[in-house]
């Protein structure tokens, strides 16, 4: 990086910055280049005029192909374990639920990179304005595979764990109540040729803490009712138990015409 670069970043200095994104990464990079060559987007690179090839290998874009590969297998390894009996598409419609180019660049702005990445003029919003989210996707699976590069495949799990974790409690918990409405659809209609109807019949506990209670209807026939902390939570539970009486009718039949 020409001193020219440098000072097309201002007063904050390039190696200040490295040492804020250390601190807000809590990792310790044993190799600093690969940290800032993570935090590089390829317009910056291009206002240096450099040939294309050098160009690329400054930028974090290699790191960023090398990224998606090792955030791929760190996921696939987390929902794996953490979802024992889940089957291979449940397992699928889950990671991609987890890692969308929104969620990549939420993180990202949650570790406070958007100040941090090195941007070309044309890519720098205007104030007030955010950088675009396919920039920080990115750069934060750019940064995976600087930290993996650096500190191995151990440390890049040590820092996904957190982030994986709560991802996982807020949207995978929404996926698999709202696949039990989806599923429950599907099944009456194919079977029956009736949407599901669902409508609260209960509210109680104080304001800050309601129970919502719901109850599905198939044709006129009430199949399962639920309780939850929103309404959508208690038509979910519905429609879980809904799913699990028609299984349970359907065996009976079965057994009753043999």
């Amino acid at each position: 990086m020409t001193s020219t670069a440098r000072s097309r970043e201002g007063s904050q200095q390039p190696d200040a910055r490295l040492q804020q994104a250390t601190e807000r990464l809590g990792v310790r990079f044993r190799n600093p280049e690969l940290l800032r060559q993570a935090l590089t987007h390829l317009s910056y690179v291009n206002e240096l005029s450099p040939p294309l090839r050098d160009a690329v290998h400054q930028s974090n874009e290699r790191l960023e192909f090398l990224g998606d590969a090792v955030l791929s297998l760190l996921v696939a390894e987390f929902l794996y374990q953490r979802y024992p009996d889940a089957p291979e598409g449940e397992l699928t419609a889950y990671r991609t639920a987890l890692v969308r180019t929104q969620t990549l660049a939420r993180w990202a702005r949650q570790l406070g990179l958007e100040e941090l990445l090195y941007l070309g003029r044309g890519e720098r919003p205007e104030p007030g304005r955010p950088v675009r989210d396919r920039i920080l996707a990115g750069a934060f699976e750019a940064l995976l595979a600087a930290i993996y590069l650096d500190r191995g495949i151990g440390a890049v799990r040590r820092f996904l764990s957190t982030l994986l974790q709560i991802e996982a409690d807020e949207r995978i918990s929404i996926s698999q109540a709202a696949n039990y409405k989806g599923r429950l659809q599907e099944l009456t209609q194919e079977r029956l040729h009736i949407t599901p109807v669902y409508r609260t019949i209960a509210v109680s506990g104080p304001a800050h803490q309601r129970t919502f209670t719901a109850e599905v209807l198939i044709g006129e026939r009430s199949f399962g009712v639920g309780h939850g902390p929103s309404k959508r939570a208690a038509e979910q539970e519905a429609a879980r138990r809904a799913l699990e009486r028609l299984i349970v009718e359907e065996v009976e039949r079965d057994h009753g015409a043999l």
